[in-house]
């Protein structure tokens, strides 16, 4: 093992940048464009922080992966779903680290009143989907060539899992 998972503060925003670039630039797995900047992703970090969860994964001190939630869509009726995302830094995948980062997330969420977690992954993303089947996240659709980018359409399949049980009527989340 020898990792560490914590919630993410405004100082690992420019590891967190650093590992999102390459996916942004070399990659169709984010919609992206141009790169995030350390201090807007030091925002979105605080802004994930405040009602769902951003965890940042650390090996020897150094952060190496995160994974946040936010909210799935801004009607009321969505409040207890939320969409998931993680990025590791390349060649950390298959190490474990991932699945734990992501298990972390979920239990925080699960623990702030959220029930469902929902997960887009861009396709072909093998990885991507490997980890969320892992994960128990069961497919519940897929958008059609939905994104342009690199130079050709692209697929977006949609996962989502319970995270915990059902309540009626469900508390507000935390």
């Amino acid at each position: 093992m020898g990792w560490t998972i914590r919630e993410a503060a405004e100082r690992d925003a420019p590891a967190c940048a650093a590992i999102y670039a390459p996916y942004v630039t070399d990659t169709a797995i984010t919609f992206e464009s141009e790169p995030t900047s350390p201090e807007e992703m030091a925002a979105r970090i605080a802004t994930a922080a405040r009602r769902h969860a951003w965890l940042v994964l650390e090996v020897e001190g150094r952060v190496v992966g995160f994974a946040y939630g936010g909210p799935y869509k801004a009607r009321a009726a969505y409040r207890w779903s939320c969409e998931v995302s993680i990025y590791l830094e390349r060649g950390r995948r298959r190490t474990g680290g991932g699945r734990a980062l992501y298990d972390a997330l979920l239990e925080r969420l699960a623990e702030r009143g959220f029930r469902t977690a929902v997960a887009g992954m861009t396709l072909p993303n093998d990885a991507s989907v490997g980890l969320h089947r892992a994960l128990r996240f069961e497919p519940v659709g897929t958008y059609r060539r939905i994104g342009w980018k690199q130079g050709r359409w692209h697929d977006v399949a949609w996962v989502q899992r319970t995270i915990a049980p059902d309540e009626d009527p469900p508390a507000e989340p935390r």
